[in-house]
């Protein structure tokens, strides 16, 4: 009687010990549990730490509360402009209503990457070229409001849209290039040009000052021959002083205003008779 009591009293704790092993359950802290008993959606939602649950009434679906970092297959399309581009994205989204991740979708991941290729090529069909390249920031915002509306049905929260890469084909690319080189150059002439009319501006004062100031060109003289002479394989040939000509110049213009003294002719006297003549022959 004994033995039998014994017997029954194992055998109660061993099914225990497998109704406790079929029933536990450890959720993480970043899962949450819903919970489907007989079929039906259990209105607790399970969190992280040790719960329970009946075996084969209930069934457990952990749910996954991490930012999920997807990337969306390169989608090529034909741009506003005509120009067929292959642009990838990658989407940050997370699980915020667990029970309706479960319930109303049957694969949140996977409908979240059907709707974010279908919104990529929506986005590259309403977008210019220079959109697509320069101005992503924008197209970002108007993919994450594409995806993040029915996402909110799905119990899924979008958190950001990034477009990673535009892939051109390479007659464009080419083309983009030279575009390039073109504005370049411009810009170059534009600088030179710039440049030299602020040059010509700035030597023009600069002679004028020298017209005023003689002695500032003589100045300028002597910096340039002392810029030159510091070579020391140079030849150093100076040029005639040019303050010294216009000093000739001034002095013989004062010399030709001088008036010459006027000659008063002087008559020769008379020769006396039988004087010599100029030939020194007398007369007689």
């Amino acid at each position: 009687m004994v033995e039998d009591l014994v017997v029954a009293v194992v055998a109660a704790g061993c099914v225990g010990l497998v109704y406790l092993a079929a029933a536990a359950r450890v959720v993480k802290q970043y899962e949450r549990g819903v919970v489907l008993r007989l079929g039906r959606l259990h209105s607790e939602i399970r969190q992280p730490g040790f719960t329970m649950i009946l075996p084969a009434v209930d069934r457990l679906r952990k749910v996954n509360m991490q930012i999920v970092t997807m990337p969306v297959p390169a989608q090529e399309g034909i741009t506003r402009d005509n120009v067929t581009v292959r642009v990838d994205a990658v989407v940050y989204f997370k699980v915020v209503n667990p029970a309706e991740a479960v319930i109303a979708v049957e694969d949140y991941r996977f409908a979240v990457s059907q709707m974010a290729q279908t919104s990529l090529r929506s986005i590259i069909g309403k977008s210019d070229l220079d959109d697509l390249l320069s101005n992503r920031e924008k197209l970002n915002q108007g993919l994450e409001l594409m995806l993040d509306s029915p996402a909110i049905g799905w119990g899924v929260q979008i958190d950001r849209v990034e477009i990673k890469d535009v892939s051109l084909p390479e007659t464009m690319k080419r083309s983009m290039s030279r575009q390039a080189e073109a504005e370049r150059e411009r810009r170059a002439r534009v600088i030179n040009a710039d440049a030299e009319l602020l040059a010509s501006k700035k030597l023009a004062e600069a002679a004028a000052t020298m017209a005023d100031q003689p002695s500032a060109l003589q100045l300028r003289l002597l910096q340039t021959i002392v810029a030159v002479a510091a070579e020391k394989n140079s030849t150093l040939v100076l040029p005639f002083p040019v303050e010294l000509l216009r000093f000739l110049e001034r002095a013989g213009h004062g010399e030709a205003a001088v008036p010459q003294a006027e000659q008063i002719p002087v008559e020769a006297p008379p020769a006396e008779a039988g004087g010599e003549d100029e030939t020194g022959i007398g007369h007689a």
